[in-house]
Order: C-alpha cells, then sequence, then structure tokens
C-alpha cells in the first residue's frame, strides 16, 4: 500500500476525446496515481479523487493503485495503465473503445492490463501467435495450467520449450475486453513480461503510428 507523497507518485498521462456537447467523452488526463486516489485534470480543472467519488460532470473513480487507476466514464469503465492513452466512446454512440500504447525507452510497446481481473504488464509482441507467459506469472494469476492445460512445444527465443496451451477468460488492454482468449504458458520464466500476441492482437484494428501503437476493436 502507498501512501508516499505526491513527488513519489507514478506519473502518467490519459487523453480522452474533447466534451462537445453532454454525454460526448471528457477531456481528462490523470497526473498522479496512488492508493485509492487519482489527481486528475478534467477538461482542463484540476481535481483530486478518491476512491468512490464522482465529479460534478459524472466521472467516477472506482479503484486506484500505483499501476492503473478503474475509471466510470458515461456508464462504462476504462482502465487507465501506465503508458496508455484510452479513448472511451461517448454515451450511446454506439463507437467502439480505441487504446492507444506509446513505445517505451527500450523501443517495445508496454502497457498495463489484466487477465481474468488482475494486473499484468504486457509487452505486446505482434510476433507471438498467441498471449504467452511464464509459469510464475500463472500461477500468481491462479492458472493451474497443469491441470486445465493441454501439454505442447512451443519455439522461444532460446529455442524449443515445454508449455500448456490454455484459455483466458478475458484480456484486458484499457477499454477493451476480450473473452476466452487462447494463451500459452511456458514452463520455466520466460518470457519475463507477458507477451500480448495473435490471439488478442488478431481480434482488433491495428495501426502503427509510429512512437504510437492504435488498438480499436472491430464490433
Amino acid at each position: 500500500m502507498c501512501r508516499c507523497p505526491v513527488k513519489a507518485l507514478v506519473l502518467l498521462t490519459t487523453l480522452l476525446c474533447p466534451l462537445a456537447a453532454r454525454g460526448a467523452a471528457p477531456d481528462i488526463q490523470v497526473l498522479a496515481l496512488f492508493h485509492n486516489h487519482a489527481v486528475l485534470t478534467i477538461n482542463g480543472v484540476r481535481t483530486v479523487l478518491a476512491a468512490g467519488e464522482r465529479t460534478a460532470g459524472g466521472i467516477k473513480l472506482l479503484s486506484a493503485s500505483s499501476e492503473a487507476a478503474i475509471l466510470e466514464v458515461n456508464g462504462r469503465q476504462v482502465r487507465v495503465g501506465l503508458g496508455t492513452d484510452v479513448r472511451p466512446p461517448a454515451a450511446d454512440s454506439g463507437d467502439t473503445p480505441e487504446v492507444r500504447i506509446y513505445r517505451g525507452t527500450s523501443g517495445m510497446f508496454t502497457t498495463v492490463g489484466g487477465i481474468d481481473g488482475l494486473p499484468v504488464s504486457f509487452l505486446v509482441d505482434t510476433g507471438a501467435s498467441q498471449v504467452a507467459m511464464n509459469a510464475g506469472e500463472a500461477r500468481h494469476l491462479g492458472i493451474d495450467f497443469r491441470v486445465v492445460g493441454t501439454p505442447v512445444r512451443v519455439t522461444t527465443a532460446s529455442g524449443i520449450a515445454s508449455a500448456f496451451r490454455v484459455t483466458l477468460k478475458t484480456v484486458t488492454v484499457g477499454a477493451i475486453t476480450l473473452h476466452n482468449v487462447p494463451a500459452v504458458v511456458i514452463d520455466g520464466d520466460q518470457p519475463p513480461s507477458v507477451l500480448l500476441g495473435m490471439s488478442f492482437l488478431g481480434q482488433l484494428e491495428m495501426r502503427n503510428q509510429g512512437q504510437c501503437l492504435v488498438l480499436r476493436q472491430r464490433y
């Protein structure tokens, strides 16, 4: 639990499309996060919300940690992760969610998301056919892969490895959640981060804009 001063808070920025009319998606910047509190600017006005509090414009902070905040915007839950811009649809607009993932200092696209409702750090890997994780990460997520999984052999950067094919109930990145996503659990400590592979990405529209990868649900 983090009760640190503002100078030690995790900083991130989330830009949502401008407020043009009632029900439109507001312009939100998440400036800092700590346990069950978030520092935001909403349409240029700075505010601090505690979990359960709602702004005059109806934006509610459901929960927050040093990794991410869960907001309720126009009746929809939006997960805001480090290095991710989220553009939720306006209320009753019929639009689909869009997520922007920015290239990190390593040159790779990384973001915070969720698997089966628990937070994870993703490394976007379009060369991976499926979402992939190591055995320790799977245990942390409560995936009993040796019982529910199907043994397979997979090719990794280090060669052929033993793995288990599983199905994830949900995979979430920003405002996008997909259900029943195929994945593999590799027996060992590789990969160090969960690989966000094509079993998730292939179900989305993707646009690489250089320093930004845009993901959008097809429907």
